[in-house]
């Protein structure tokens, strides 16, 4: 899928060496379509890291995609140049008034603070009411899932008694939903994270679905309002060396830290990642763009309901 992002954006140069095909503003308006329009709320510290993750994973398909990043007013990213977030992301008052075929919400390394003790809580509350009547369909990542369920649904968090870090089986619970067309009967997800919802404060919800869960890792994807709120616990969008270099900046601060389980080769660091979860990715991130996003999603985006 071509995906028209500036052309001067660091993942540009990174994605066409993977040879994924990115498309510049200029080539784009010679093609008589109209793009999906994607907005990507990146709440993650390495931002430039999780623009080329998604971006790699939106690549993966037919459709034209136009992305706007968008940030906090009420949050300064410390671990990205000024001049990045200047340059290539939006505020939201500048998007306020548009409306989009989709969202995605990154997680954020925010999940130990109660969500009210969150500094740019009252901010993310109104982006996530907006999404409700400016987007098709929004796609909620680790944190931000979390985020989504309490604030709609009242679905509280809950401290582990040790960090969920590793690659985990998942299975899902109605393999005829058309989110998991393609998939196998066990697939693969990264997760990194110190809380979780849980299945029993979710099953008492009659508006959500519970879609996947893992015996190890618990509760993958919730599904609400029909595909117009996707929940997910896990990082598919996650690189290969990102767990690694997670774990190994835990090690160098001197962090009680489990090696990731069921993730180096005979889960030795000195083997090597065995990557099991891209092929789910991809399928996942295609499977949303074009059964919630591009199939349900109006011409007219002013008639979005």
């Amino acid at each position: 899928m071509p995906v028209n992002i500036p052309v001067t954006l660091p993942a540009v140069d990174v994605l066409r060496n993977e040879n994924i095909f990115v498309m510049d503003s200029d080539r784009a308006s010679h093609q008589e379509i109209r793009p999906l329009k994607i907005v990507i709320l990146n709440l993650m510290p390495l931002k430039i890291t999780t623009e080329t993750d998604l971006i790699r994973l939106l690549s993966n398909s037919p459709l034209q995609i136009e992305l706007d990043f968008l940030q906090l007013d009420s949050h300064t990213s410390r671990n990205t140049p000024i001049e990045h977030m200047l340059a290539f992301y939006k505020k939201f008052d500048e998007i306020s008034k548009s409306n989009y075929d989709g969202m995605i919400i990154t997680g954020a390394p925010v999940e130990h603070l109660p969500f009210e003790e969150v500094d740019y809580w009252p901010e993310m509350v109104k982006i996530m009411d907006w999404a409700r009547k400016h987007v098709t369909s929004t796609l909620y990542i680790c944190w931000a899932s979390q985020a989504g369920l309490y604030h709609y649904y009242g679905i509280p968090k809950y401290p582990l008694p040790e960090k969920m870090f590793g690659v985990f089986e998942h299975h899902t619970h109605n393999p005829l939903n058309p989110i998991f067309r393609g998939f196998d009967d066990v697939f693969f997800v990264p997760h990194s994270r110190h809380t979780e919802v849980r299945a029993d404060d979710i099953r008492r919800v009659a508006e959500l679905t519970i879609l996947s869960e893992s015996p190890e890792s618990g509760v993958y994807m919730v599904m609400g309002r029909n595909g117009r709120e996707f929940f997910i616990t896990g990082h598919s969008e996650y690189s290969p060396n990102t767990l690694h270099e997670e774990y190994m900046r835990d090690v160098s601060k001197g962090l009680e830290i489990q090696i990731p389980r069921n993730y180096y080769l005979n889960n030795d660091p000195a083997q090597g990642v065995v990557v099991r979860w891209r092929s789910h990715a991809n399928l996942m991130i295609t499977n949303w763009l074009n059964y919630f996003v591009y199939q349900e999603t109006p011409y007219d985006l002013t008639k979005i309901q």
